[in-house]
């Protein structure tokens, strides 16, 4: 992946020139782009808030900013994907899509591509740890059987 150095807004929108970005979730690729998995946070109460929103539904604060995650789960659900959003992309096999519950927060769930394992082999409550993978020029996040450790 090409260092981008400082990452202001405008390199970020020039990085995810199809992806709605806004102010409540700018952070977020802004990071994604330094290769770290952030997810906006309470300030006051601590709960995890995801997809990213600027007031806390717990306790209505808007003290709420980005932090980042320990990059640990276990898969909540998943399927497999045997298309793509872009259809230039041709795929050979099913592409392993998971919603992962992220140790940090019942209920707090990422969705990503599971790697390194075949299909066959993802089950319900496996654990699951942050990975990267490297789609165009850029790498994004993807989660990998974590074995021998409890997401």
């Amino acid at each position: 992946m090409k260092n981008y150095g400082p990452i202001d807004d405008f390199t970020v929108f020039e990085l995810y020139p199809d992806v709605q970005i806004t102010h409540d979730n700018v952070e977020h690729y802004r990071a994604l782009a330094e290769k770290q998995l952030v997810i906006n946070r309470c300030q006051d109460c601590g709960h995890w808030i995801y997809p990213h929103r600027p007031l806390c539904p717990e306790c209505w604060s808007w003290n709420v900013k980005p932090e980042e995650i320990s990059g640990l789960g276990t898969v909540f659900m998943f399927t497999l994907l045997y298309q793509l959003r872009d259809p230039q992309s041709m795929i050979h096999e099913p592409v392993n899509v998971a919603a992962v519950e992220l140790v940090e927060q019942k209920g707090l769930r990422y969705l990503a591509r599971i790697v390194n394992c075949d299909p066959q082999d993802i089950v319900h409550d496996m654990p699951v740890r942050l990975t990267w993978i490297e789609q165009g020029n850029l790498e994004w996040p993807a989660f990998e059987p974590f074995v021998g450790g409890r997401g």
